[in-house]
């Protein structure tokens, strides 16, 4: 008993703390001294609020086989450790804050953000993971979020038949010792009536007397074209009369930025309901703001999925967002003013009205009937809906997803034509780069409890077949003379590994290399314009899901291997009609879905015929590093007609034209001798001046050229390999393997090099070997 009490108090305790820290309730007075402290906090309408929602969790410069592009650290999820966050889809972020960037600007929300796109393609994801973000930033100081209750107290509070509205000179309030009925107890309250749309409490201020609040405390504030002329001429003098001020504090020196104020905060009012109230008890009062605000108890509230509160999915449905019903009090009708007591109270209900001040996504807009979306038109683009008696004005980031099919439909419709002004397209494809897209695979199977380990590249094979079956046939002709063979030659694994990693085609010389790097940008658009664009088609991350789901369910692999994918991607082939992208019509080498199961084959093999053959330890791993440094720098000194420094001799020596020809020849240079060398240390020079202070590296300029020379060496012991890998499966498969002790040394050796530098155990390893020589050492 004993230790439930101390565990009780406990708890009280410590939301007894936190209720108090996180200043959950407040009196008027209060509020706008909160608001002085921080006054840019304090004056957010939903588009500077979730904006500053994306910038509260940081950004991070990601470098692209494109370009750099900004990811937002939001979408990582790391208020839940991660969990269901967003891979990729970097330019759908950059294009989504722009457009809060631009509501910001504007000073108004004045249009509806769609994210269209396939089937899988992370919309809702999108949508989800900033939904989920909110909520923790609304538990933040920096994201703190305010309404407001009328609080009307009953006899013990005020003297008179009531609380003394029936005749107000009568009402008397001992001001010494109650100066707001905000902390008033239950028991000591007649009615409390919640603003129905979570009304700001700087809307509790007139108009006038509101901005020049605002243009008091928020330093370089902004007043956006779309607020009149009048307001912008007071913002200007307000502006004028501070300059030159000295700024002391660092609140002070931080309001230096422009602070754009909104149309909701500078221009808006309160809601229909709360409007009634507040005229009432002004009248009462004969003026008196200050006894008015004594009813007014400023709450703080949070985002929240769950409970509808800033944050609400319309699902498609057959009904409309909202709705009026009659206001019921706690107490009774006697408990408000009388001029209250002849009117009919009505409060707003519905998606719109528990969304306002956050933000509302429609899932699968074009889902709805269409006629259940028509109120959207002047919703979107005034922030208004209106009900049987009166209207709603709203303040919240309308986000909404559709499926490309049917917004493909839609765009036919005479409705398209209103729709299609009041709405931002941002597109979400598919992704294109197997690298980000084997993330999502990875987390996938991570979150699940698998018996079966999961052999290393297996996520890989699984996400570069689905990449595959996504590319389209660049179009050539929009591209320079001097690349556009080139680029009309790309098969479709050459443009998997240029997007992923900008690895470029072999034998094409550095120049034109240089110029395909250059373009893969243009690349991705290719058909952005259309309905037709990249990414659009192929297999979605959820079919995949399931393919790597089944694969782990194969017996006959001891392992969830690339070997089971390889089985689960066949049956899915063999039938076109279960999925729409296996229909697709075959364009040259691409659309071609399965002839990609044998290319992403090849490419294992290739993979794991490297790793085997590097685990055996027949040469240092950074062995091809020394000799091609040594090749650049006798390249480069020759160029110079300068002598290369020796560092065994300690002398200066002309540069060894015979090792250079010889190097050449290993990675088949085809072109004039001076020509490639030239190229290279141009090459070199483009990559310093690209990515300033960053090291050279070799390996990333001349990939192709690596992997010649690893082959050259790997040909010339190809026998020696081959006995190896054999006395690897002779080890595996025979109880008592017959191996000298040379070869006993050679097999540990390469398989505990698998498991400590490429994560391999016992039954992978066996069946990567066996796979490769069955398929590339065969007598």
């Amino acid at each position: 008993m004993k230790n439930s009490q101390d565990l009780l108090s406990s708890v009280t305790s410590q939301v007894e703390g936190s209720f108090r820290t996180n200043r959950r309730i407040m009196s008027f007075p209060q509020f706008l001294d909160a608001f002085a402290e921080h006054p840019r906090r304090y004056a957010r309408n939903s588009a500077q609020y979730v904006r500053d929602c994306f910038l509260h969790f940081g950004t991070e410069t990601k470098p692209q086989a494109w370009g750099e592009v900004t990811h937002f650290n939001l979408f990582d999820a790391p208020f839940e450790d991660g969990r269901d966050r967003l891979v990729g889809q970097e330019r759908t972020q950059e294009r989504v804050f722009k457009l809060l960037d631009n509501f910001v600007r504007e000073g108004e929300i004045n249009k509806l953000i769609l994210l269209h796109g396939p089937n899988g393609s992370a919309k809702s994801t999108f949508i989800d993971t900033i939904m989920r973000a909110l909520e923790f930033y609304s538990h933040a100081e920096e994201g703190a979020l305010y309404r407001f209750n009328w609080i009307f107290p009953n006899e013990k509070i005020a003297s008179g038949a009531s609380i003394g509205f029936g005749g107000m000179s009568a009402r008397t309030v001992d001001k010494s010792t109650l100066e707001t009925f905000a902390f008033l107890d239950e028991q000591e309250i007649d009615a409390k009536i919640s603003s129905d749309l979570k009304d700001h409490p700087l809307l509790l201020i007139p108009q006038d007397q509101r901005e020049a609040l605002l243009l008091r405390f928020i330093q370089s504030a902004v007043v956006p074209s779309s607020i009149d002329e009048r307001q912008k001429e007071r913002a200007r003098r307000s502006l004028d009369a501070k300059k030159g001020k000295k700024k002391d504090t660092e609140e002070e020196r931080d309001q230096e930025s422009p602070f754009a104020l909104s149309a909701y905060i500078l221009r808006g009012d309160l809601s229909h309901t709360s409007r009634q109230i507040f005229d009432a008890l002004l009248t009462a009062y004969r003026g008196d703001f200050q006894k008015v605000i004594k009813h007014v108890q400023v709450e703080r509230f949070f985002i929240s999925r769950r409970y509808r509160s800033g944050a609400v999915t319309v699902e498609p449905q057959m009904r409309v967002d909202a709705g009026i019903r009659q206001l019921t009090v706690d107490r009774s009708l006697s408990a408000l003013p009388a001029s209250l007591q002849n009117q009919t109270l009505f409060e707003p209900s519905g998606d719109l009205v528990d969304a306002n001040r956050g933000m509302i996504e429609y899932d699968d807009l074009f889902k709805r009937h269409p006629d259940l979306n028509k109120y959207l038109l002047a919703t979107s683009e005034k922030a208004t809906v209106s009900l049987e008696n009166r209207i709603l004005h709203l303040d919240m980031i309308l986000m909404a997803t559709g499926n490309e099919d049917y917004l493909d439909a839609y765009k036919q419709t005479a409705d398209y034509a209103s729709f299609k002004g009041r709405v931002e397209l941002v597109r979400v494809p598919y992704l294109l780069d197997h690298t980000v897209e084997e993330i999502i695979y990875r987390e996938q199977l991570a979150s699940l409890n698998f018996v079966k380990r999961i052999a290393p590249h297996t996520t890989f094979v699984a996400a570069l077949w689905a990449v595959l079956t996504r590319l389209n046939r660049p179009q050539p002709d929009g591209y320079p003379s001097t690349i556009r063979d080139v680029v009309s030659k790309l098969t479709p694994l050459e443009k998997a590994d240029l997007y992923a990693r900008g690895k470029v085609p072999p034998n094409i010389g550095p120049e034109r290399a240089r110029e395909l790097k250059s373009i893969i940008a243009q690349l991705m658009e290719e058909g952005g314009g259309t309905s037709e664009y990249e990414g659009r088609r192929g297999a979605s991350p959820r079919e995949m899901k399931m393919i790597l789901l089944n694969a782990s369910q194969n017996d006959a692999y001891p392992t969830l291997s690339p070997l089971a994918v390889f089985d689960e991607l066949e049956e899915l082939v063999r039938d076109p009609s279960v999925f729409p992208f296996l229909q697709m019509k075959p364009d040259g080498d691409y659309h071609r879905h399965d002839r990609f199961i044998n290319t992403v084959r090849e490419r294992y093999l290739d993979i794991i015929d490297l790793e085997i053959r590097s685990a055996m330890g027949l040469v240092e791993e950074d062995r091809y590093q020394q000799l091609f440094s040594r090749y650049i720098d006798h390249v480069s000194q020759s160029l110079k007609g300068e002598k290369v420094y020796n560092k065994l001799t300690s002398t200066y020596e002309n540069p060894d034209e015979e090792f250079m020809r010889e190097i050449e020849a290993t990675v088949n240079m085809e072109e004039d001798a001076d020509d490639f060398r030239h190229s290279l240390i141009s090459s070199i020079g483009a990559f310093s001046i690209d990515n300033p202070g960053v090291k050279v590296d070799y390996l990333v300029i001349f990939p192709n050229l690596f992997e010649k020379l690893q082959e050259a060496f790997f040909s010339e012991r190809a026998k020696q390999i081959q006995k190896i890998e054999e006395n690897l499966l002779t080890f595996f498969e025979d109880e008592q393997p017959q191996l000298s002790k040379s070869e006993l040394e050679s097999v540990e050796t390469t398989l505990t090099n698998l498991k400590e530098r490429y994560n391999y155990c016992d039954e992978s390893a066996r069946e990567a070997v066996a796979f490769l020589l069955s398929n590339r050492y065969k007598d």
